[in-house]
């Protein structure tokens, strides 16, 4: 359990270690790619914003991309969770589902009303939740989604 209290979302940005975890979540691809059959495409560290095949990019403007659609991602989750106090460690895992599975379905999500309800370890616990596509299960985000859970939960390092 985290010794700092928690904070208000407004004091918050996604630590550097919050970052790198997404990052490596995501993984770099240098051109555009379909990551699974029936997505859009995708390059850089998850980026699918204007993304268009054959699109290529180098890991210094794929980090820039990140950095702004990280920071996209969080003034939306800002203004749909409000004030509800936060440790960094659940920030960082927000966020970085968040910025997968998009900030309008995070934030019309059951986790948000949890949040919102004071029901922290249930909020966490819909992380857990986000592991299909198209009706399917895949194991990448059932790996994914465990590991924001323990970080969500202080659980992880």
């Amino acid at each position: 359990m985290s010794m700092n209290p928690r904070l208000i979302i407004a004091a918050l940005s996604l630590s550097a270690s919050g970052l790198v975890g997404l990052a490596s979540y995501e993984g770099y691809r240098g051109e555009a790619y379909v990551p699974v059959p029936g997505d859009v495409p995708t390059i850089g560290f998850g980026t699918t914003q204007d993304v268009q095949p054959g699109e290529t990019t180098d890991p210094v403007r794929a980090l820039i991309r990140l950095d702004e659609h990280v920071d996209r991602a969080q003034r939306d989750m800002r203004a749909c969770i409000g004030d509800v106090a936060l440790y960094q460690h659940e920030w960082d895992a927000y966020v970085s589902l968040a910025y997968n599975i998009g900030t309008g379905a995070f934030c019309g999500s059951t986790l948000v009303r949890k949040l919102k309800s004071g029901d922290y370890a249930g909020a966490c616990a819909e992380i857990k939740r986000w592991v299909y596509f198209q009706g399917r299960v895949l194991p990448g985000l059932v790996n994914r989604r465990e590991a924001e859970y323990r970080m969500c939960m202080g659980d992880a390092e």
